[in-house]
């Protein structure tokens, strides 16, 4: 809205000091000549900006101007400008909002707390693009229309149109009453019903999205929490589950199990290794899990899992053999 993007402008106008209709069209992801109507209609509402020519020129505002914002103290705004550094709100489509959002909380504060808090939300990294071995720990993409109509629909409680590709089967349109947003390892669901059953759905299969007219029957209230330990639990219940029982480095414990669904039993042996009992959501699951482990994991049963492994590696042994 364009409500909006005039107080974003007026907004780093005054953290920036003086920014060129260039940079401030980057940064309002809008065309230059859209900035310098902008910047006339902020003119004829009385916000003191001027325009200063040169080769270093720009727009900026009288020395003094202060838009009023709600305040906060420097804590209040430091928690808020960490939480916003977080990914999730890429998930649900709120990139922008969150960075319009961004800009008022460090224009609220004070003069004196606006630099100390801005830098300081500079020194904590949240969830990066890569680990230490350099691996791209890629978010999935939800388009912005999808995530827009998702969301107007679990905030308004209307039902819910969605053209869904579930794996393995051909997308369709369904019909849902939204619960509501989960985001979880930069991965969005959708916790819904369907004729009055629990589904899941992630945001990044729902292909198109339409918000409907009609009420959702559902909940005025809802504990989301609560509801995604039940459905995670339900999950990791179902399905084609395999126990296998593993000597494992300890040093590679936690590898698996984030992995694993669930650790059942676990020993040390005299060794120092671990004898670990663990269940996976099925057997291509378990014999992934393992493979990534190497030498650094034994599986001990079940015997099917010892053969699919011992066929990988004579595999892998024939491909890089000893040529002729």
């Amino acid at each position: 809205m364009r409500a909006d993007r005039l107080v974003s402008l007026v907004l780093l106008l005054r953290q920036h000091g003086r920014l060129s209709a260039a940079a401030l069209a980057r940064e309002l992801e809008v065309s230059t000549r859209t900035v310098l109507r902008d910047i006339e209609a902020l003119s004829a509402a009385g916000v003191p900006v001027y325009a200063e020519r040169g080769r270093h020129g720009g727009f900026a505002l009288l020395p003094g101007f202060r838009t009023e914002l709600t305040g906060l103290n420097p804590d209040e705004a430091l928690a808020l400008l960490v939480a916003g550094s977080r990914r999730g709100a890429q998930a649900f489509g709120l990139g922008s909002a969150l960075a319009s959002a961004m800009l008022k909380v460090v224009d609220a504060l004070p003069e004196s707390y606006r630099a100390t808090a801005a830098g300081a939300a500079e020194r904590l990294l949240i969830d990066p693009e890569t680990d230490l071995l350099s691996r791209r720990l890629a978010a999935e993409e939800v388009p912005d229309a999808v995530a827009a109509e998702i969301l107007r629909a679990v905030f308004t409680g209307h039902k819910l149109q969605i053209h869904y590709a579930a794996v393995g089967q051909t997308p369709k349109w369904r019909t849902v009453d939204p619960i509501g947003l989960v985001t979880v390892r930069d991965q969005g669901y959708l916790l819904a019903t369907r004729s009055g059953a629990d589904r899941t759905y992630r945001l990044s299969r729902v292909l198109a999205a339409e918000e409907l007219p009609e009420p959702a029957q559902r909940p005025d209230r809802v504990d989301l929490d609560r509801a995604w330990q039940e459905r995670s639990t339900r999950f990791r219940a179902g399905g084609d589950q395999v126990t296998v029982l593993v000597r494992l480095n300890p040093a590679r414990r936690e590898d698996l199990v984030g992995t694993a669904l669930a650790v059942l039993a676990e020993e040390a042996e005299s060794d120092g290794w671990l004898r670990m009992e663990v269940t996976f959501q099925d057997p291509r699951h378990a014999a992934w899990a393992l493979w990534q482990l190497a030498t650094n994991a034994e599986a001990l049963s079940p015997p099917w899992l010892r053969d699919s492994l011992r066929d990988r590696a004579a595999a892998l042994v024939t491909r890089y053999g000893p040529s002729s």
